[in-house]
């Protein structure tokens, strides 16, 4: 239904199945206290650091947008206008930038602000194209593999390796992005070279318990099939989904959203679920935006249809059990007590929310409490985020947690 907006604040609303009393976006303390535990403190200062090794690689990506005229000059004054800023909230000195203290959150509307006030709308636009043909290419592969699993257990924790290998693509994080720069962040590479077991975080032995016992998604295991025959000839049985709508917050292009995320869509439109994905409003660093992404589906369908014989996707588009919401966000992080409208009416009577990514699903709303089932997934890509878990660089999380928990 319309609603009348009085101010811009209205806009926006908390997402329905987030507990509000305690929420705070942010997961990791920016200024912690002095006595904070030192095996897992990490002060403003390496925070900030972190911002400032990114400068780079925006920097270079921003001096070779062609849509902006005189790129490599404003790129310049990007970095030194933006490095600035970084060395005032060093110092404290930033309250005519933000009001607080600095946050994740704060920061990368810093960076954002900065780049969007010299032209740099999408500097990223160019790669987020090329990775989505890469990406394309490879789905009916990454399908075949996944839908050859007949083990319904092992199907899910591949389906959740392959949303850490497609997290690899992130360009905002340093490590990761010159893994891309020399050509060793591919998708089949990261699969193989994941972290063992057990992650950082890792309830993944939970989230597929969850999908697997519940009432509503026992399985026939008699009805899976022989893994040992050629998937080409025989029906590939779903997996039951307990969950009757899902809610998926994607991040990157490219492998990201295309051969993890959208592999884990389809086993539960296949399962019997609803899914709604949400991806950002506006265009940050390399995620996708639910216009890019609606424009993207169709040919994931074509390219599922084609190499696989199998049509959920299509199915599922053509009989709206799959969509695609803004999100409202314009960066790479979001905080759910501001969503737009549009997700906000699409999630009701959502029964899963799932995080995906370091930032919406690690660095913000790691610790969130929902008013039903919540999973959050995301590759680990800065040694200062894998201090604060006491894991290791390209560790993983996979957080699982019921709504009383």
């Amino acid at each position: 239904p319309a609603r009348s907006r009085s101010s811009m604040a209205d806009a926006f609303a908390a997402l329905p199945q987030l507990v509000l009393e305690g929420y705070r976006a942010t997961t990791f303390d920016y200024d912690p206290p002095a006595d904070a535990d030192p095996t897992t403190r990490v002060g403003k200062e390496r925070w900030i650091e972190v911002f400032r090794a990114s400068i780079p690689e925006f920097s270079r990506r921003a001096a070779s947008d062609p849509r902006v005229a005189d790129a490599a000059a404003l790129a310049a004054r990007f970095a030194a206008s933006f490095g600035a800023d970084l060395d005032r909230v060093a110092s404290g000195d930033h309250a005519s930038l933000f009001e607080g203290a600095p946050t994740v959150l704060k920061l990368c509307r810093l960076r954002d602000r900065a780049l969007r006030e010299l032209g740099f709308d999408d500097c990223f636009l160019d790669v987020k194209t090329e990775e989505n043909e890469k990406a394309l290419a490879t789905l009916p592969g990454v399908l075949r593999e996944l839908d050859a699993i007949g083990d319904p257990g092992a199907r899910i924790e591949a389906l959740v390796r392959g949303v850490f290998a497609g997290n690899v693509f992130d360009l905002g994080a340093a490590a990761s992005a010159a893994l891309h720069a020399d050509g060793n962040g591919g998708f089949d590479a990261t699969r193989a070279g994941l972290r063992r077991r057990p992650w950082c975080v890792d309830d993944a032995d939970t989230f597929r318990d969850a999908w697997t016992s519940s009432p509503v998604g026992a399985l026939d295991e008699d009805a899976l099939g022989d893994v040992s025959e050629d998937v080409s000839e025989r029906v590939v049985r779903e997996i039951p989904s307990p969950w009757k709508k899902c809610v998926l917050f994607v991040d990157n292009a490219g492998a990201d959203v295309v051969l993890g995320m959208l592999p884990l869509c389809r086993e539960l439109l296949r399962g019997g679920a609803e899914v709604v994905l949400a991806a950002n409003e506006t265009p940050s660093i390399n995620d996708v935006t639910a216009r890019e992404l609606i424009d993207l589906l169709p040919r994931v369908a074509a390219a599922e249809a084609d190499g696989t014989q199998t049509c959920v996707f299509l199915e599922a588009l053509d009989s709206k059990k799959l969509k695609v919401v803004s999100s409202g966000s314009d960066l790479p992080v979001i905080d759910l007590t501001r969503v737009s409208w549009e997700l906000v009416d699409a999630a009701r009577g959502a029964d899963l929310i799932v995080l995906e990514g370091m930032g919406r699903a690690v660095e913000t709303n790691l610790r969130a409490r929902f008013t039903c089932d919540a999973l959050n997934l995301g590759m680990v890509k800065h040694p200062e985020v894998a201090q604060c878990l006491r894991g290791t660089l390209y560790d993983c999380v996979c957080r699982f947690r019921r709504p009383e928990e």
